[in-house]
This record gives C-alpha cells, sequence and structure tokens, in this order.
C-alpha cells in the first residue's frame, strides 16, 4: 500500500528525519512511537503527500487513504456537521483524480480517450455515491463514537476536547469501510476509556491497514502487530505490540553496547599496535598496513543514550490512618444531581485510580473532596493532609510567566538554582525556561506543572489526567515516581496502563455513583491476570471435520480457522493429520495471553 525507504527531513538546520523507512502492507495494524518532536507527525505527513522529504524514496499504491490529524479543528464558524461533509480521504482522492484526467482531456498531448471517458465516468458515480450516502453515514458514524446526532449544527469551538476528537473520529468512520490504510496521529487523546475500548474493536473489525502514532501503551498492545520507533531521526522495527517491543528493545540496546565495546576494545589495541610499530620501526611501513586494518574495521556506532525524565516525589511527614473520609457525598448543578450519595473511606498510602466516560463527574468528585465546590453530605480530611493538586488543564501555571518564574513564586528568588535544576529534571533547559509558558507546548507545560508537584512536599497527592500531553519515557517516569511515593494518592485518569502499574483500588464514576473496588482496572473490570492482544493469524481451511477437545470447540469441513504462533502448538495434531490445510492468507486476531512480568516493564 505504501512504501518509504530512507526518507530524511530538515526544517533549516535541525534535521528531524534522517533515515525512516516503512513499509504498510495489506491488513497491517502498525504502531509509530517515539518521544515529543521525534518526526512522527512530520513522517505521516509525508506519506500523505501534505509535506515534502529531503531524500529518499515514497512509493503510494493506493489513493484510498483516511487520515487523523493530531489536532482536532476548533473554529467558531465551523459546525460539525460541515466538518463531517467536507472533503477529505478517498473522496478527495476521487476528486483528485478527476482533476487529473480533466487536466489531460484539455490538454495536447496523445490519449487514449476511451480509456479516460470511461475512467472519468466511473469516479463520477463513486463520486455521486459518497455523496449521497455521506449525510446518512454522518449520523451514525456519530452514534458509534458515542455522540447525537444533534449535535450537528453545534460550532467546534464549543465542544470539549474529547467531544472535537470524537467529531475527527466520526469523520474518519464514514470513510474507513471505503479505505485500504488509515494514518491516525494520537487517535485516543482526550477520549475516555469506553470510546478508546470501542475504537480498538472497530479497527480490529475493520481489517484495512493501520498506521496509528499513540503514547497510549495499552492502546498499542491491544491493537498493534509490529511496532516502528523513530529515535534520533533513525527508524527501528520490532515484530510484535508494545510490551514485545518493550522487551526486544532492551535486549537490542544491550547487544549494540556489547558490540560497540567489542569493536572500541579492538579497534583501540590496533592503534596502539600501530603506534608502537611506527615509534619502534619508523624505517618500515609496518604501521601503514595496520592502519588500513582499522580503516577496514566494521563502525559500530555507541548506542545514543535517551535522555530521561528524573522524577522523585518528596513526601511530607504521615498523616493519621484516616486520610479522607465521605459519606453521602451529594454534588449538584442546578436541577442536575452530577454526584450522589458518594462513600469513601481513603487510608495511608491507598493508591486510587477514578475512570469513567467524559462529563460522569470524575473532575467534579476531585473539586468536592478539594471543597472548591459546594456539596452536601459529609467529608472529613486529616488534619495533618498536605494536599498536591494537579489540574488537567494546569489551571495552576501563570501563562504569563516564564518556567523559571513559575518555580520561583514557591522557592523564591534566591532559590533560582533550584527552580533551574528541578526544571532540567524534567527536560526542561537553556531557551525553554525563559520562555512564557504561554508559547509551551502541552507537554512542556505539563512538566512544569508536575516539577511544581515536587517542589511541593505532600502526603496526598490529587491528579486529573496527570500524563496527558506526555509522551511515553515521560509516563513511564511518572509511574514510577507514584509507584515509589509513600504518601496517598488519588488520580483520576483515563491511562489503562497506570491503573493497572500503579493503582491498588479503583473508583469507577457513572450514572451519578461512585463504584469502589479494589485491585487493579483490569481486576474490576473481571479481567485478572489476562491482557487481550491482537497478533498475525495464519489462515486455514478445515479438510476434514474434527473437535479440539482441549476447548470443546467443533470444526466443520471447508470452514475457516485463523491460527496464531501461541494456538500453533495447540492445532498442531489437526494439521499433522491433514484435518486443516494452510490457505496462505492471513490477517489479524485477538488473542487473551496470561500477564508476565516483562508486560509491565
Amino acid at each position: 500500500m505504501l512504501k518509504a525507504n530512507s526518507v530524511s527531513r530538515s526544517f533549516g538546520p535541525v534535521k528531524v528525519l534522517r533515515d525512516v523507512s516503512l513499509q504498510v502492507d495489506a491488513g497491517d495494524s502498525i504502531g509509530l512511537i517515539g518521544v515529543n518532536g521525534a518526526g512522527k507527525s512530520t513522517f505521516l505527513r509525508i506519506l500523505l503527500g501534505m509535506e515534502e522529504k529531503d531524500t529518499g524514496e515514497l512509493i503510494v499504491n493506493t489513493r484510498r487513504i483516511g487520515y487523523l490529524a493530531q489536532f482536532a479543528e476548533a473554529s467558531p464558524d465551523v459546525t460539525v456537521g460541515d466538518v463531517l461533509g467536507r472533503p477529505y480521504g478517498h473522496i478527495e482522492g476521487l476528486r483528485g483524480r478527476m482533476a487529473e484526467l480533466e487536466e489531460l482531456m484539455v490538454g495536447d498531448g496523445d490519449i487514449d480517450w476511451n480509456a479516460v471517458t470511461s475512467e472519468y465516468s466511473e469516479l463520477e458515480k463513486a463520486l455521486a455515491i459518497a455523496d449521497t450516502a455521506r449525510s446518512e453515514e454522518s449520523a451514525e458514524a456519530l452514534r458509534k463514537v458515542g455522540l447525537d446526532g444533534g449535535i450537528m449544527e453545534r460550532t467546534m469551538d464549543s465542544l470539549s476536547g474529547g467531544e472535537r476528537t470524537k467529531v475527527m473520529l466520526s469523520r474518519i468512520v464514514v470513510q474507513a469501510e471505503a479505505c485500504d490504510v488509515l494514518l491516525l496521529d494520537e487517535p485516543t487523546s482526550h477520549l475516555d476509556i469506553e470510546t478508546v475500548e470501542w475504537l480498538e474493536e472497530y479497527l480490529l473489525e475493520l481489517g484495512c491497514a493501520v498506521v496509528v502514532i499513540s503514547h497510549d501503551r495499552y492502546f498499542l498492545d491491544k491493537i498493534a502487530v509490529r511496532m516502528v520507533e523513530i529515535d534520533n531521526g533513525v527508524s527501528r522495527e520490532y515484530k510484535g505490540n508494545y510490551s514485545d517491543f518493550i522487551t526486544k528493545k532492551m535486549l537490542d540496546i544491550e547487544r549494540m553496547e556489547k558490540e560497540y565495546r567489542r569493536y572500541a576494545s579492538q579497534r583501540r589495541r590496533q592503534e596502539e599496535i600501530a603506534e608502537n610499530l611506527h615509534r619502534d620501526r619508523w624505517y618500515m611501513t609496518l604501521h601503514k598496513t595496520r592502519d588500513k586494518l582499522i580503516e577496514k574495521m566494521e563502525v559500530k556506532e555507541k548506542p545514543v543514550a535517551g535522555r530521561e525524565i528524573s522524577v522523585r516525589i518528596q513526601s511530607a511527614p504521615k498523616s493519621g490512618k484516616n486520610v479522607l473520609t465521605a459519606k453521602g457525598l451529594t454534588v449538584e448543578l442546578g436541577d442536575r444531581t452530577i454526584l450522589k450519595d458518594v462513600e469513601l473511606d481513603i487510608h495511608k498510602g491507598d493508591k486510587i485510580g477514578i475512570f469513567g466516560a467524559n462529563g460522569q463527574g470524575k473532575s467534579t468528585l476531585l473539586k468536592a473532596l478539594l471543597e472548591e465546590i459546594p456539596y452536601t453530605g459529609e467529608l472529613w480530611t486529616a488534619p495533618g493532609a498536605r494536599i498536591g493538586y494537579y489540574s488537567q488543564h494546569h489551571d495552576g501555571l501563570d501563562l504569563n510567566l516564564t518556567a523559571e518564574e513559575q518555580l520561583m513564586i514557591v522557592t523564591g528568588t534566591e532559590g533560582r538554582a533550584e527552580a533551574r535544576q528541578m526544571l532540567a529534571r524534567m527536560l526542561l533547559t537553556g531557551e525553554d525556561v525563559e520562555k512564557p509558558l504561554a508559547t509551551l507546548s502541552g507537554g512542556q507545560r505539563a512538566r512544569v506543572a508536575l516539577a511544581l508537584i515536587l517542589l511541593r512536599e505532600s502526603n496526598l497527592l490529587i491528579l486529573d489526567e496527570p500524563t496527558n500531553y506526555l509522551d511515553i519515557p515521560s509516563r513511564h517516569a511518572v509511574e514510577a515516581a507514584l509507584n515509589e511515593y509513600d504518601g496517598t494518592l488519588i488520580v483520576v485518569t483515563h491511562d489503562r496502563y497506570l491503573l493497572d502499574t500503579v493503582c491498588t483500588g479503583t473508583i469507577e464514576v457513572t450514572g451519578g455513583r461512585a463504584i469502589v473496588r479494589k485491585g487493579t482496572y483490569s481486576e474490576a473490570k473481571g479481567r485478572p491476570n489476562v491482557r487481550e492482544i491482537v497478533m498475525d493469524a495464519d489462515e486455514y481451511r478445515v479438510v476434514s471435520a474434527f473437535t479440539n477437545w482441549e476447548t470443546g470447540r467443533k470444526y466443520g469441513k471447508g470452514e475457516r480457522v485463523l491460527i496464531t504462533p501461541p494456538e500453533a502448538e495447540g492445532f498442531g495434531w489437526a494439521i499433522d493429520q491433514g484435518k486443516l490445510k494452510r490457505t496462505g492468507g492471513r490477517q489479524r486476531k485477538k488473542v487473551r495471553m496470561p500477564e508476565t512480568d516483562e508486560s509491565n516493564i
């Protein structure tokens, strides 16, 4: 479908992409990852022809490409209906080809008129069908992503971040079934867990090739069968999902380090021999032979050490055993009840994850616990509780200040060095700390807000979407810090990976209720110690009917069976006895795998 070989792209003196390659075949599901600023979005735009490459080869064998941009439109002059009705994806491809044919027909060149007019007629029919069906499909697409059709007349700027993302997703749904390839840039940003899980199922059932940029590791585990990482402008490909990528990359780095040490040692030894020969036998040319041997040695590059955020959350003196208690807590807004009869009993050291669909009241619950909004019922917070609060909208930041000035509100002007050191730990250095916060990216602002949390010692952290805007390495660093933190944690998040690796209990906010459960998110959803992932599966045809006695499943003659590598052993006897014959086809299939320690690295 698509193929890029050794693509490079520079912006002035900055070389963003140096050597990036990717091949997308029919039915592929590829995760494209890298730190913020690695060039992932730039690479997708090059694949789409929206941006020029400097060098390299690009082959595009289909016009049926759908695209979801990273940032949803938020114009006050554009309605949801306008967004869904605009030309895009395969429809834009149809119109583009028609324009090319029109140029051919008005030109002076010698063309095959029968072939050109026939193709133009077919394109007109396809476009008419697409335009007619689009209004009905738009309403159905909105429903699929959890939005009401009545939203069509609302302007994009009146929607929340999650609603805007859902509108853009519905735009993809309208075109997806007519696409060969979908290119998705951060499709899960601002989406609640319910919608993300719907998207996972939808992409799996759709069957077309997918290339997705995402920092959602749980999502990548569920949908990807190949991972491509862009690191320092160079791509490297790994077979499997995100968890497989982590394991294989660690082995890769270890191998590369061993190879580099061996190479450096051998080169150093040969250089010493050549130097000694040149000094002791200066009248001979033996050292030149050694120099040539050194030149012919295969050069091994030293693995580049990635910069990582260094996070360690200092806790204040411990509070008592009971930290926070709520009884019959109710929050009303006008004549609407947002939360009703919430019962909480949070103890010292508890790490509670709050999840639920957008608009159900998760952030409202946090604000009630912080006593920032009116409520009824009982709420008690330990007198010794020192609260650290992180807002998903970074409400505590003054966008007119620089990062350094923001932190010096806490440290004082005499604490400039301490502020600089803290920002450096969050990978904010040089000009970045001297720019107004308004000019920084969402990820950079998030790191400034986290730096403020680090400076203010607390024993009760209340965090609202702390991993939004952060890339995968930064998320790992934050999770490691939260695991080490010996205070009490209450965190609202859509990040299922965080819910599984950090939280010891969960609260699901739904229908005005707060449902409290012990254990991780997976355990709360009835999936303990099991992860669902997507793998490439070989297709077999049943030649002779048989029963799989391990599962009790009966297979009839002529039936098609998809078998993944972990399932191959269970079907080995049927294949050996000729009851199954491989067709040569391959598809994606969801399988359930027991959790291993590596999956949470």
